[in-house]
């Protein structure tokens, strides 16, 4: 067990060597680059690396709190999480977390794939995905198929954003410092408008972001895209990118321009320049929402829950945790509770801004 900015680079490779043999997709939040990014900004971060015949095996990228409770690394941000193993490789989970001295370890988007942890989840939830390997045209007859009038709408939202705030401009890949303190500062308000906890006011959570958008690695590129109108951003969103996968993050827009849906022009655009560049997943995240219904393809499995071993450890994650995981849960699978949940949300936030 070691902090992440302590492993060495052979390790580092046969970490990257183990992920190119998943058969699962292959997102960046599971690249040691993301492991190390967090180790920077959360001090307790650590990994577990798994021997076999003097060999690395696996490994397990972890944060440890109070009384050993451990958790995912970067739960709450990370959109993909688990082991990383050999193929074949299902250690002992119980006597893997007292190696690492943890009483339990806590997961919210847990991979399809992790047979370590899988039996442990207490939710499966659905994780939205676009499907653009057979190219960004083939992507658009899907649409067709699927909403007649989804595509139409938005292309022609498009051009008539176009005409009146100035021609449209698509970056998929922008450098531009500014236009990351932008999208944050848009994702900021949108949190407050909605009653949600503000991310970015959680300084590890804009320092990882920071970081992040400055890593250039094969299997993990922070990813800035940006939607102009003119020589304004109007939307924009921030993510990772394997040579496979985008890891849709944190999208945002200006509001000013909410009637033009710059929010889906960017997604239609980062979609187009996804297949270009040899991607062939957009990777939507967890969680149900009207412009990831419009955008999809298909869905994939995430796991929520907690692997533990008995102890005070794991009574204080229940105690912490599972209440309001249930009553999340109860909520969630209730439409009319939910719709009621969101109005409240929202009345919370407008109360908040008075």
């Amino acid at each position: 067990m070691l902090p992440p900015r302590e492993l060495g680079e052979g390790e580092r490779e046969r970490w990257r060597a183990l992920r190119s043999a998943s058969t699962g997709p292959r997102s960046p939040f599971m690249e040691p680059e993301f492991t190390e990014a967090v180790g920077r900004v959360r001090p307790g971060a650590r990994v577990a690396v798994v021997y076999e015949d003097g060999e690395a095996a696996g490994f397990l990228p972890y944060e440890r709190g109070a009384l050993g409770v451990g958790r995912a690394i970067g739960l709450g941000v990370s959109d993909s999480q688990g082991a990383v193993l050999r193929p074949g490789l299902v250690p002992d989970t119980r006597r893997l977390l007292r190696a690492c001295g943890l009483s339990g370890y806590a997961f919210d988007n847990l991979a399809a794939d992790q047979d370590l942890f899988v039996p442990y989840a207490a939710e499966e939830h659905t994780t939205y995905v676009i499907d653009v390997e057979k190219g960004y045209e083939a992507y658009e007859n899907v649409l067709r198929a699927q909403s007649p009038k989804f595509l139409k709408t938005t292309l022609a939202k498009e051009r008539r954003l176009g005409r009146q705030a100035g021609e449209t401009r698509f970056v998929f890949d922008e450098r531009d410092p500014a236009a990351l303190r932008t999208l944050m500062e848009w994702k900021s308000a949108q949190y407050r408008r909605t009653g949600r906890r503000d991310r970015f006011a959680q300084e590890w959570i804009s320092l990882l972001v920071a970081r992040l958008a400055e890593t250039r690695a094969p299997e993990c590129t922070g990813t800035l895209s940006v939607l102009y109108a003119g020589q304004r951003p109007v939307a924009a969103h921030f993510g990772l990118r394997s040579s496979t996968v985008l890891a849709c993050w944190f999208p945002a827009y200006d509001p000013a321009w909410a009637k033009f849906s710059p929010g889906l022009v960017l997604h239609l655009r980062m979609a187009e320049a996804a297949a270009a560049h040899g991607v062939g997943l957009l990777d939507l995240g967890r969680g149900a929402a009207e412009y990831k219904d419009s955008l999809k393809t298909g869905e994939l499995p995430v796991y929520e829950g907690a692997a533990t071993r008995p102890g005070p450890g794991a009574a204080l994650h229940w105690l912490r945790r599972e209440p309001a995981r249930r009553a999340q849960g109860f909520v969630r699978a209730r439409p009319r509770l939910a719709s009621l949940a969101a109005r409240t949300l929202r009345g919370a936030g407008r109360l908040r801004r008075a």
